[in-house]
């Protein structure tokens, strides 16, 4: 019978249980004790669920009360030295909660005052993942006991789990070195803790285990190459009679085909939804004593599978391996989605003629036909707006130093101060929301009441004397749903959750046919801002490869065709938003890296039209009119000549938790444009001294003109508290004051 597997499950509860569980427990309203309760009540639903779907290989340690990299960072000891003197953690002593918690979010608290850990994304996805810092000569020891517990509790239920665990490469690639040693001669240290690891599992009687080297799609220098050969065999060793599952995803193995194969592994699992091309060559490299699990079911979007072609792929594998050596699973982790086993549907089909697998088979046949005709899902004049790009839409009138000198007209000090967009999204925000959307409020209360929380907002950011302002934003709900919601051709969950990082969650919308604006989104609530201020009030959209990365996409068309049209949306918002007499308008592109190939050969490509959705929108905007964008936890240094073809006039950036590291990328590429890096953490509830912030802005201006600096904090404000908010922004308009006088 073939086996079906599942490589990671949602760990944030049907109806986002984990959210609200660990968020009471940062808040003091809860203890440990309850939340263990309420992850264990999780996993448990969760094991059951894919057990009484049918699935054979069911993962545990896929549960993570933050990130599930920083699991791994618990579970080999990788405590960075700041951690580790303020917690007086001992390797291999167990991590607790507390020091978990300080890693991802800092803490401020009993004499004890350290910054979180560097956070970027997982690959190409919206997930977050903590980086693990590591030093010449670091030494690894197991010092956490999650992986042990979970496997226990589930076998306790009576359910037999395959334990998920991050490959000793993959593990040492995804961090950063502190001391510019390189990581992988960390890899004999690391291999000692994993031989430690593999003998505790074989123990409590482990069979197999998940191994998960997703840097096997990258392009690999032949260090890498070397260092997986002698990585895995002596892992092979270690495991004994335990069976080694070896899950690649988000790519094609391409060149590393022929490594993965050789890895002496058990079994091969490979993404044939991002990368199918890859199937007949991985298919003639499995081994005599491998098994090879297709990713036929796609892990990264929520669209009905295409049974007659996953069915095709499985059929032709069954007949060269035969049954017992094919694993049918989805593309990767349904971390990204939410919950979604029609993998076993596949399975079922492969091995079945019943009738009701053929109706199965029928309806999911006809419902891909009518799709492909839908008068809702296409537009022609969309399209047609889309073939008719040229060059003069993707140019603003002048270019930056010529614009930089007609905006001397806005009248902005030296070291402009702002914030990124939306303030505290209170409990009380979010109940008029519901209570609108429900019914229970009609919409004069519900626009009575945003308007005071914004005039609050705007009267706060004179007090403390903010230079540009924002509206708060307490009228969106996320900053790609609001937009969602206004623009045809998209579509809502009302419980379709998926995890950001950490506790924050997202509901990414659907969109399912051609986008186009049937009327402005934003313009009013704009309006109504700046007729409360006589300073500057900041527009502030989402840029069209956000709403794209951030949103479930068709599969029908190319990206590049959706994000166009997303564009062309966007551009006729920053018309309208002009028009109104807005001078300063930001568009948002935080997933603009996101959305970067994992393959190096496919950049060029993507950059092209990324920057030219990017264009398009800004490029509607008079030479007077500044253009702002924003990025947040990523890489720039490879990237850094697309994010100037943007021709934004200012950018903003996450700096705070990299020490202004990031700011090297558009020092060395010697960036013409204007910079706001930021000053301030806002994914931690610390709220940074005032010699802290005037630090970093020294720093920037070691390597940058003052003329070039704007001073914000990393990102939105929309999930911290307003007393920390109040402190940590007047305390950045304090020290921009200090750094300004000594600049005088």
């Amino acid at each position: 019978m073939i086996k079906t597997a599942s490589l990671g499950f949602p760990r944030i509860g049907a109806n986002r249980e984990l959210k609200k569980a660990v968020e009471s427990f940062w808040k003091n309203s809860s203890n440990e004790s309850d939340l263990k309760a309420t992850a264990q009540s999780i996993r448990a639903h969760n094991w059951q669920l894919q057990k009484n779907s049918g699935i054979d290989y069911i993962p545990s340690n896929d549960f993570s009360f933050y990130d599930q990299v920083l699991d791994n960072i618990a579970l080999f000891g990788a405590i960075p030295e700041r951690f580790a003197k303020n917690f007086k953690f001992i390797l291999g002593q167990n991590v607790d909660l507390d020091l978990l918690f300080a890693m991802a979010r800092g803490a401020q608290k009993d004499k004890i005052d350290v910054t979180a850990m560097e956070m970027t994304k997982w690959f190409d996805t919206n997930y977050h993942y903590l980086v693990a810092e590591f030093s010449a000569n670091q030494k690894f020891k197991i010092s956490s006991t999650k992986i042990f517990d979970e496997f226990l509790e589930a076998k306790k239920s009576g359910i037999e789990t395959r334990p998920v665990i991050l490959g000793p490469i993959t593990f040492l690639l995804l961090g950063k070195s502190t001391d510019s040693s390189n990581r992988l001669d960390l890899l004999d240290n690391l291999l000692e803790a994993y031989q430690e690891l593999f003998a505790r599992l074989a123990q409590i009687g482990v069979q197999d285990v998940q191994i998960d080297e997703p840097f096997l799609v990258t392009d690999l220098a032949k260090e890498s190459v070397l260092a997986y050969i002698k990585a895995y065999s002596k892992l092979k060793k270690f495991a004994g009679s335990i069976k080694l599952h070896l899950a690649t995803y988000f790519e094609e193995l391409d060149e590393n085909a022929d490594l993965a194969f050789g890895l002496q592994t058990d079994s091969v699992h490979v993404d044939l939804v991002r990368a199918p091309q890859q199937f007949e060559k991985v298919l003639n490299l499995v081994k005599e004593n491998q098994s090879l699990s297709l990713g036929v079911v796609d892990g990264r979007n929520i669209w009905i599978n295409n049974f007659e072609n996953s069915i095709a792929v499985v059929k032709k594998a069954i007949a060269k391996l035969g049954e017992k050596r094919v694993i049918v699973a989805p593309s990767c982790q349904l971390l990204h989605v939410p919950v979604d086993l029609a993998n076993e549907t596949i399975a079922k089909a492969c091995g079945s003629e019943s009738s009701a697998v053929l109706k199965q088979l029928e309806d999911n046949k006809k419902a891909l036909a009518n799709r492909r005709v839908s008068l809702k899902i296409h537009d022609q004049e969309v399209k047609k707006r889309v073939a008719q790009i040229d060059e003069n839409l993707l140019n603003r009138n002048s270019d930056y130093q010529q614009r930089k000198k007609i905006q001397k007209a806005l009248n902005l000090p030296i070291l402009p101060t702002t914030t990124i967009g939306s303030f505290p999204q209170t409990k009380e925000v979010r109940k008029a929301r519901a209570d609108f959307k429900s019914g229970a409020i009609s919409s004069e209360n519900y626009e009575k009441f945003i308007k005071e929380e914004t005039a609050r907002t705007v009267k706060f950011q004179e007090e403390i004397g903010l230079d540009v302002l924002v509206h708060g934003e307490f009228e969106r709900n996320d900053m790609v749903e609001y937009f969602g919601e206004q623009l045809s051709g998209f579509c809502f969950t009302k419980n379709g959750w998926v995890q950001s990082y950490g506790s924050r969650c997202v509901k990414p919308p659907v969109i399912f046919g051609d986008v186009s604006r049937p009327k402005a989104m934003t313009v009013e609530w704009a309006k109504y801002a700046q007729s409360l201020t006589s300073k500057i009030m900041k527009g502030m959209l989402t840029g069209p490869i956000t709403i794209l990365q951030w949103s479930f996409v068709r599969d029908d068309q190319p990206r590049k065709n959706t994000a166009l049209q997303i564009a062309f949306a966007i551009r006729d918002e920053v018309q309208d938003l002009e028009k109104a007499g807005i001078k300063i308008i930001q568009i948002d592109e935080a997933a603009l890296r996101e959305g970067l190939p994992i393959r190096h050969k496919n950049w060029k490509e993507y950059l092209k039209w990324a920057v030219d959705a990017f264009r398009i929108t800004a490029s509607v905007a008079h030479d007077k009119t500044q253009i702002h964008t924003h990025m947040c936890y990523s890489e720039f240094n490879d990237i850094i000549s697309a994010i100037a073809d943007m021709d934004a006039d200012v950018i903003s950036i996450e700096t705070s938790r990299s020490q202004m590291e990031l700011l090297n990328a558009f020092v060395n590429f010697k960036y013409p444009n204007e910079i706001g890096p930021g000053v301030y953490d806002i994914h931690s509830p610390r709220v940074p001294a005032h010699d802290e912030m005037e630090k970093l802005l020294n720093k920037a201006l070691k390597v940058l003109d003052p003329e070039q600096i704007w001073v914000n904090p990393d990102c939105g404000l929309k999930t911290r508290d307003w007393p920390e908010t109040k402190l940590a922004l007047h305390g950045m308009v304090e020290a921009t004051k200090k750094v300004r006088a000594s600049l005088s």
